[in-house]
């Protein structure tokens, strides 16, 4: 059967982007080992706002930039700092592989707090994925046989407010502004490194300073590729591209960190990214799933450095109408 000629552009868009992305961690890991996760998501941040900012103020919808449902906007920014913080912190001391085969279990996460959060009904068939994909996650992590350190948990905790972060925009954002969701994040990510500052500072040569500005570049150029996946491609055929980072993962750990990815790694990942792709394609079945929690998360976990894909999207298909 032959390949629709647009899913194959939106496949190759996607794949760009999250090969860029992965360029992205590199920078991270790499300035990880003089920096705490704080002072590289201030100053990224930093670098990045002017970028940012070009997209938000293309929003000129009405409205203003209260938030209509505060305490939801509030846990949301707290969730993408958090997820920020910890993803990078994990990024800095785990194997790039194993960072991302523990970030990987978002989807799973998802699908399972869609249930008290969204009222998801979950049947038999995605629940057995989700219960097989744990179990790829504690293959990755071994415990009992393994030493499990704070990298570990930091990668397993970004990945759980990344969940939640992802749920509660599909939660409001019906009723919120694009731009008060995109704005909010941002702002509390710069804020609460900023405050950060005084205690974690190191001071930085001009070429470290140049390597903050490259993640924020990178971040931007990503986005704008993963968007353009998705004007190009259903969310089924583009959603599982992200998975294609492993392999960049381990290509980058042997070239620039001399990482190796051990066997037990490899099962875990496998069964963890085919519990993923199967949950992906259920909830592409119109009748299996009412509110498409993971097909509905365009992102990857949330760190307030750039808006979510899923809602510039959403803001550039209300300017269209």
């Amino acid at each position: 059967m032959a390949v629709h000629p647009s899913n194959l552009r939106g496949a190759v868009f996607a794949l760009a982007a999250f090969g860029i992305y992965a360029t992205h961690d590199v920078v991270i890991k790499f300035l990880g080992s003089d920096y705490t996760s704080f002072q590289i998501i201030f100053f990224s941040g930093l670098l990045g706002f002017p970028l940012v900012s070009l997209m938000l103020m293309s929003d000129r919808s009405d409205g203003n930039l209260i938030p209509r449902h505060p305490w939801w906007s509030l846990l949301r920014s707290v969730t993408a700092v958090t997820t920020g913080a910890a993803g990078f912190y994990a990024f800095s001391v785990l194997p790039l592989a194993q960072t991302y085969a523990i970030l990987f279990a978002m989807p799973l996460l998802i699908t399972i707090l869609a249930i008290p959060m969204l009222g998801e009904k979950v049947g038999i068939r995605r629940g057995i994925a989700v219960f097989i994909g744990m179990v790829g996650v504690l293959i990755v992590l071994r415990p009992g046989s393994a030493d499990l350190s704070l990298g570990h948990l930091a990668a397993l905790g970004a990945a759980v407010t990344g969940a939640i972060n992802s749920l509660i925009v599909r939660k409001i954002g019906s009723e919120e502004r694009a731009v008060v969701l995109m704005l909010y994040p941002m702002l509390a990510s710069v804020f609460a490194t900023g405050a950060m500052m005084p205690f974690v500072y190191v001071p930085m040569p001009i070429e470290h300073l140049g390597l903050m500005g490259v993640i924020a570049g990178l971040g931007f150029i990503a986005a704008l590729l993963i968007i353009r996946a998705y004007r190009t491609a259903p969310a089924v055929i583009v959603a599982p591209m992200q998975y294609s980072q492993i392999i960049w993962a381990a290509v980058y750990g042997t070239l620039f960190f001399n990482e190796s990815v051990d066997s037990w790694t490899v099962a875990g990942t496998t069964i963890i990214i085919c519990s993923g792709i199967y949950i992906v394609l259920r909830e592409g079945t119109a009748e299996v799933s009412k509110n498409s929690p993971v097909l509905s998360n365009k992102s990857r976990a949330e760190t307030g450095l750039m808006p979510r894909i899923s809602l510039l999207l959403r803001r550039d298909e209300r300017h269209g109408q």
